[in-house]
């Protein structure tokens, strides 16, 4: 049977109009994410992410460097969208995240640029960093469904989320993406300036997981809806590892598809930071491996 995306259903009965009412309604007083700044960013005010009121996004194109599941034939159809609400030292994209460099573009512009992807033949939508811009995606939804928008959406986020929010997201998002970055609240204090992440992204990857289960698959291999989770293995053990996998094969399920990631590198300030000012070693990733199947989880890595 053709997969249809959850969106859709919503849409019909009106559920989906009413979603996109509330997530706006968060923007007045920002509380998209953990930190609360409660700015109102349709005053232009900015808040810890730095972004504004405006969806800004940097590219939209088939990427082939995402997992497996989400890549196929044809690549999946990513969006990413600037600026970022943890805003970590050690970041890849940071001119991105936190330099905002990017094009302000409206909904219906969104709801064109995914219609495009899914005419390349991507196998999704995928948004990089929606966090701060859940209602502006949102939005755009309902002008994409009626211009054929078939796709599921992958919500690829660093887990640092709003509970609130991630429930508001029920039946519209088709696969969750979360990174678990650290298990140690000294080191998401330092690192990310957020020192209750170890909390937050327990309670939100248990939501995911409620909404979605574990990852599925058509028969050609292509994921179609459930929780897909990012484990970047940091020096020295900063990302606890250990406890990040224990968790996930006890408290999420053992059946869940976890991509154990090897290639962090000192990008923007880590530089300041000796104890990750360095690429990790083969056997650090090696030991991280272990430690999952010890834990028997078996998909993704």
């Amino acid at each position: 049977m053709a997969f249809i995306p959850s969106y859709i259903e919503l849409h019909k009965k009106g559920e989906l109009e009413k979603r996109i009412t509330l997530l706006l309604d968060f923007l007045k007083e920002c509380r998209l994410c953990p930190r609360a700044c409660r700015v109102n960013r349709f005053n232009g005010e900015i808040g810890y992410c730095r972004a504004s009121s405006e969806l800004m996004i940097s590219s939209a194109f088939p990427h082939f460097g995402e997992e497996p599941p989400l890549v196929g034939r044809h690549g999946s159809g990513t969006i990413f969208l600037t600026h970022c609400n943890l805003r970590c030292i050690f970041c890849q994209n940071y001119d991105i995240s936190h330099q905002g460099q990017g094009t302000q573009i409206t909904p219906s512009d969104l709801a064109r640029t995914m219609i495009r992807l899914q005419e390349m033949g991507c196998h999704n939508i995928n948004f990089v960093t929606p966090t701060h811009y859940a209602p502006q995606i949102i939005s755009s939804l309902p002008e994409a469904i009626d211009m054929g928008l078939r796709l599921p959406i992958v919500y690829n986020c660093s887990g640092y989320e709003s509970l609130e929010v991630i429930k508001l997201l029920d039946g519209i998002v088709d696969i969750y993406m979360p990174d678990i970055k650290f298990f140690d609240e000294k080191y998401s204090e330092r690192y990310s300036k957020a020192p209750d992440y170890p909390r937050v992204v327990r309670e939100v990857l248990k939501e995911m997981h409620r909404q979605v289960g574990d990852l599925k698959m058509n028969s050609s291999g292509i994921a179609e809806r459930g929780l897909l989770i990012r484990h970047l293995v940091m020096p020295n053990g900063i990302a606890s590892s250990e406890i990040v996998l224990k968790f996930i094969a006890q408290e999420i399920s053992v059946h869940s598809y976890v991509n154990i990631m090897a290639q962090y590198r000192p990008e923007y300030r880590a530089y300041e930071y000796p104890e990750i000012n360095r690429r990790i070693t083969h056997k650090e990733y090696m030991e991280a491996i272990q430690i999952a199947r010890s834990f028997h989880l078996y998909r993704g890595f």
